[in-house]
């Protein structure tokens, strides 16, 4: 038996929290995955990502996997025959014993989690097929990395996903045969968010049911918006006569350009609400959209503005910094 070191592979400690491990598999599945990695081995790195967050997202998986100690990577390994006996006594040791040497980790990991799916033999030869036996097989769920973007969020869209998934063969073998799928995506997908597709993951086998799709849902940064959940955050660039005096300015929103009030007298960093005009929302609704308001200053000015700003200087008793003085004063 070969030793896979799955945190090693996610770049993370062994006594990694579950968010922590699913934060760096996203993170690692989005780099490396096929359809838009640039990386020579990105197929092979990406099913290595896989197959090691499909051990350690699963509690029980992971801690038949730390128990199986530390090894260097590749290194061939006999578990114990206590660890053995565990795993066979509770059905999931089919196949393995005195062929123990010939699996890898994945075939393993596919055994505990779904019982008697065949194995090697001994040596290593044809596997033992589970329709042999008569027994129906789930289909094997699977889970991808989704990038939208805030206009994709906002509206909905449907993409078509060009997949490897993997699949039952005539005798029970677990292979990789592609597939096309395609599905919807709801408005409001937001950041985090993870959306199951029924039945739209690998094949069953022996009237076992079809697996589910999983979406791990990321959302593209944008130029203009940042997101939190279904609200977003929009720099206001102001310029001073419109915060002294107030104004009306157009400002972009995914649905379209609105007119929004100043306030005279808006001070920098004052955050306007414009309420339903963020993400839309599951349950119905939308987030908020928040402008943060920006002082600009021009960087150029004519003669005439100049002489104005000169004006506007000698007339006026406004000090922005009076409080420098009161709070030296409160330290006396």
């Amino acid at each position: 038996m070969k030793y896979k070191d799955y945190y090693t592979t996610l770049g993370v400690e062994r006594n990694a929290t579950e968010a922590a491990i699913k934060a760096a598999y996203r993170k690692l599945a989005h780099k490396y995955h096929p359809d838009v990695s640039k990386e020579p081995d990105a197929e092979e790195k990406f099913k290595e990502v896989a197959e090691a967050y499909k051990t350690l997202k699963d509690p029980e998986q992971r801690a038949a996997y730390d128990r199986l100690g530390t090894h260097p990577a590749g290194e061939e390994f006999q578990p114990s025959r206590d660890w053995e006996r565990e795993f066979n006594s509770a059905g999931a040791g089919a196949g393995f014993g005195t062929g123990a040497e010939d699996f890898d980790l994945s075939e393993l990991f596919a055994q505990l989690r779904g019982g008697r799916a065949g194995g090697r033999g001994a040596r290593g030869g044809a596997r033992s097929g589970a329709g042999a036996a008569g027994m129906a097989l789930p289909g094997q769920d699977f889970e991808i990395p989704i990038e939208l973007s805030i206009e994709n969020s906002f509206s909905g869209t449907e993409l078509e996903l060009n997949l490897r998934m993997p699949e039952y063969d005539a005798q029970g073998r677990l292979r990789e045969v592609p597939k096309s799928v395609k599905v919807r995506i709801p408005k409001g997908a937001t950041d985090g968010q993870r959306l199951r597709i029924p039945g739209k993951g690998g094949k069953g086998f022996g009237g076992g049911r079809d697996g589910d799709l999983y979406l791990d849902i990321t959302l593209r940064p944008h130029p203009r918006f940042r997101v939190d959940g279904h609200d977003l955050y929009l720099d206001l660039p102001l310029a001073p006569w419109e915060a002294v005096l107030g104004a009306q300015v157009e400002i972009p929103t995914p649905g379209g350009a609105v007119r929004l009030r100043i306030p005279a007298g808006t001070q920098a960093g004052r955050q306007l609400r414009l309420p339903g005009r963020g993400l839309p929302q599951p349950g119905g609704g939308s987030g908020n959209l928040y402008a943060l308001v920006q002082i600009v200053v021009p960087a150029t000015q004519s003669d005439a503005e100049r002489a104005l700003y000169e004006q506007l200087k000698a007339s006026s008793n406004f000090d922005p910094r009076a409080r420098f003085g009161e709070e030296s004063g409160d330290a006396h």
